[in-house]
């Protein structure tokens, strides 16, 4: 079952990833104004993404995969929380239950890894 987990969880990555480099500009419009530097976070993200979604897919490297994709889907819960007072309340909630419950499917897959 944690396999499964982990390669569900590697999809995911890879699909977010990939959105970073096909729809850049709407990824762009997530980072906060205050951090500044939205093409090269989006492009760095992007990279993030694939690369630890391809550390899942190896076995040896699951836990500490998870752990990163963990640690990378809270920085990106920051936009989130950052965004919630422009945005309409059940989108911004909405965002922000899934950004935890994306963490929890990362810490359960490095937990049981």
């Amino acid at each position: 079952m944690n396999a499964i987990a982990a390669v569900a969880l590697a999809v995911f990555l890879f699909v977010n990833g990939a959105a970073h480099f096909v729809r850049p500009g709407y990824v762009r419009s997530l980072v906060p104004a205050w951090l500044g530097h939205a093409r090269l976070l989006v492009a760095a993200g992007g990279a993030g993404l694939f690369a630890v979604g391809g550390l899942l897919l190896i076995p040896p490297a699951r836990a500490f995969a998870a752990w990163c994709a963990a640690a990378m889907i809270a920085v990106f819960l920051v936009a989130h929380v950052d965004a919630f007072p422009r945005k309409r309340r059940p989108v911004g909630v909405l965002n922000i239950v899934l950004n935890v419950a994306y963490i929890a499917w990362a810490v359960m897959v490095a937990m049981t890894s």
